[in-house]
């Protein structure tokens, strides 16, 4: 399902990624683990395609995505790929419902279909009561579980999840992560999670460690 060779990243002259490979089959949970500043997010950008390479190449579901740009990248991001982010980055203006729907659309629903089906969504992470509330009426844990839904909607076949639980109870948080066991068995999607959550971390089926930009 992923397939990463020789990754190096690099901000002016620090080397952040030192020649990542990595091989992720479809229907794992893998997370990823290490210090802050080991390179845990900038790998997470470059494999779900938000960032790219300096050097290497990436194949995401047989595709070869380091070559991929403008619309034929994005086209492959939003049918292929959900990306949960640390902080939950939602549309000020737009409902709780619309902020997912929107993604819904985006990938071709139609607006009736988007909202039928964030709203149902929704309501599975709990949220059925606050559809119609904007991210400002939202405490920080429903903003994230917002952003959860948004980032599953079109059912992508990888999820990528940078801290995903990181502003949730702990109710929530394990609540959210039977929800990512119970989707792989379900759909079979692939999940890789960067946390610091030992509880989620331990979880999954293979966890990596990240130590100064390489995989210890």
């Amino acid at each position: 399902m992923i397939s990463a060779r020789g990754i190096i990243r690099r901000y002016g002259s620090l080397e952040v990624l030192k020649g990542i490979n990595l091989d992720l089959a479809a229907g794992e949970i893998v997370s990823i683990t290490g210090a802050s500043g080991a390179g845990k997010t900038t790998l997470l950008q470059i494999l779900s395609t938000l960032d790219r390479a300096d050097q290497g190449k990436l194949q995401l579901n047989g595709v070869e995505v380091s070559s991929l740009t403008g619309s034929k990248l994005a086209a492959f991001r939003s049918k292929n790929i959900g990306y949960i982010f640390q902080f939950h980055h939602l549309l000020e203006e737009f409902t709780a419902c619309e902020n997912v729907a929107l993604a819904a659309m985006i990938a071709g629903l139609s607006k009736k279909e988007a909202q039928l089906k964030a709203a149902d969504l929704l309501d599975k992470l709990g949220l059925g009561s606050r559809l119609t509330h904007k991210p400002s009426e939202l405490s920080g844990g429903e903003q994230q579980r917002t952003a959860v839904a948004r980032a599953l909607i079109n059912q992508p076949s990888i999820v990528f999840a940078d801290e995903p639980s990181g502003n949730l109870d702990s109710k929530h948080a394990g609540e959210l992560h039977d929800l990512f066991f119970q989707l792989r068995e379900a759909s079979g999607q692939t999940f890789v999670i960067v946390t610091h959550n030992p509880e989620l971390a331990a979880r999954a089926d293979r966890q990596l460690r990240l130590v100064d930009g390489q995989i210890a």
